[in-house]
């Protein structure tokens, strides 16, 4: 079998080693394009390989230094993230790939600076139990240059050295590549998003100086808005309502783009609250509102949601659950989980009332409790105690997932889809920004909003495991490959961009608008090598 070379998958797209070669192109970074689209149809090819090799490399051998693979944005200098990333793929010497843990300390990765003294970067090397790791990595200073040593006993694997030639900006340094084409290159972003083209299909044109004062007049005083400039990439802001605080996780992702990239002029209003806002209908005057959640029922234009926002921008920083940590802490394996159905959460919908009803009436079908009433008067006769809190880690446990909306979407659903369980999810009217790329039956196993085949559905799952599991690993495979941090980026870009080309008048600095400044308290201030204009 021919050696798997280390490559970059296109846009992120996480490929098993024994699927990849072929279409690697030169210092094993995937031609894009064309070249690049027969991956999605080698899929089942990849699963068989994969199966053929849980036999033979299901752990007990040891990788191949020169067999296994490397790859990922990690490796590239300009894709600068809060926490950098790239994936190792453990293979044995005759080309097959493991599919299983070969041990959590299979390889090792040290990442320094050469022409530095000390170098300040914090790395870990994740194992997602699977044959594969990643390896994240968060720099507190900028650096002319990087070496990443990835090595497995003493022999460097693939690759390396992998010699990132910057220089190489940490996340508090405010340099932005001028040229948005060139951002948009180096961070492998796609040409078009679908929901966000669906968003802004309804408002062909957007005149600034008329939203400025329309939206706050209509809901200014009822909501809680933001209403940000962009000019000549810097924020302004002017806030509306009394519930203002959510702001900084708008305030931080606005910042954390100028510092990378020359953000269009563009002018725009964002709601704070949980629900959608634009409820009216065409041919009636539409106002373009920026949520964190969409809705059948209204025409606002959808963001991933602050928490997942904030997971990306906090990556080994304050947060602990975000979209790496999960990947390497999905519990037992498939078949030694609790066969349980799971769920905690608090009484935020009528129907989570019932789900923990049904769970106090099928006790050995599902675990569903409250942790905290708020919204319902707790009665304990029919809901049972409030429960501790458990780790959302502790979660994948159990073989099967219940999603079922809050106020709104449940925002855990893109913890729950990176974790190696299967997810039940409810039909909802509210969505995040990737839903609607979701496939029922191929991401999660869907189920009636009144709950009423809840029982059915997971019926149907135990006595269909296998594809149930394949679901289970479909879900993960579409959270690794769209819900990383580079994809975030890539979508707030492209979002603001393509609102701001409907722009028909300059973006202005209103009236009763302040500066939001950047950040001030950086240790290790970085000297920018790009002329500012």
């Amino acid at each position: 079998m021919p050696r798997p070379r280390p490559v970059e998958p296109r846009r992120g797209r996480d490929c098993p080693a024994a699927c990849r070669g072929p279409e690697a192109g030169a210092g094993g970074v995937r031609p894009s394009g064309a070249a690049a689209l027969p991956m999605r149809a080698l899929w089942p090819l990849c699963l068989a390989l994969g199966a053929a090799a849980a036999a033979a490399a299901g752990g007990g051998g040891r990788p191949s230094a020169e067999r296994s693979a490397v790859w990922g944005p990690g490796l590239r200098a300009a894709a600068a993230l809060p926490a950098r990333y790239f994936y190792v793929q453990a293979v044995d010497a005759r080309g097959l790939r493991f599919t299983s843990s070969p041990g959590e300390n299979a390889f090792q990765v040290k990442i320094t600076a050469p022409e530095e003294q000390f170098t300040r970067v914090g790395v870990q090397v994740l194992d997602r139990k699977d044959g594969s790791f990643l390896v994240r990595y968060r720099m507190y200073a900028s650096y002319k240059s990087l070496r990443i040593e990835v090595k497995t006993g003493d022999k460097h694997v693939a690759k390396s050295p992998y010699i990132l030639k910057g220089p190489v900006y940490h996340e508090n340094c405010d340099c932005p590549q001028e040229d948005s084409s060139a951002w948009l290159e180096e961070m492998n972003c796609p040409q078009t998003i679908p929901q966000i083209q669906r968003d802004l299909a309804n408002f062909p044109t957007v005149d600034p100086d008329k939203i400025a004062e329309e939206i706050p007049q209509r809901f200014g005083q009822r909501q809680s808005l933001c209403h940000y400039t962009i000019k000549d990439n810097e924020v302004y802001i002017k806030t509306y309502g009394e519930h203002v605080g959510f702001r900084i996780f708008m305030d931080a992702i606005l910042l954390s783009l100028t510092r990378k990239v020359k953000m269009p002029d563009v002018e725009f209003f964002v709601n704070l609250g949980d629900w959608p806002l634009e409820k009216r209908k065409p041919p009636q005057n539409l106002h373009p509102i920026f949520s964190w959640c969409g809705s059948s029922e209204s025409k606002d234009i959808v963001m991933p949601t602050y928490d997942l926002t904030d997971s990306v921008l906090e990556t080994m920083g304050r947060v602990s659950l975000d979209m790496m940590s999960v990947q390497a802490n999905t519990g037992p394996s498939w078949e030694d989980k609790n066969t349980t159905a799971f769920w905690r959460g608090r009484d935020s919908r009528k129907e989570r009332l019932e789900l923990v009803k049904l769970s106090r009436k099928y006790p050995e079908i599902i675990d569903a409790a409250f942790t905290n009433f708020f919204f319902f008067k707790h009665d304990e006769n029919l809901y049972g105690p409030i429960v501790k809190h458990i780790s959302f880690f502790d979660f994948f446990k159990y073989k099967y997932q219940i999603n079922i909306d809050g106020t709104v979407a449940a925002y855990r659903l893109p913890y729950l889809l990176a974790g190696n369980s299967v997810v039940l999810k409810q039909d909802s009217i509210y969505y995040e920004h990737f839903y609607n790329e979701l496939q029922p039956w191929k991401h999660y196993i869907p189920f009636k909003s009144d709950l009423s085949d809840l029982l059915e559905k997971l019926q149907w799952a135990k006595d269909h495991d296998e594809e149930a599991k394949n679901i289970a690993k479909s879900g993960q495979e579409f959270a690794r490959n769209n819900l990383m941090g580079d994809h975030i980026f890539c979508y707030y870009f492209k979002l603001f961009q393509e609102y701001a080309s409907l722009q028909v008048s300059e973006p202005k600095i209103r009236d009763g608008m302040e500066k939001v400044q950047q950040p001030d308290d950086d240790l290790f201030p970085c000297t920018c090598h790009r002329k500012k204009t």
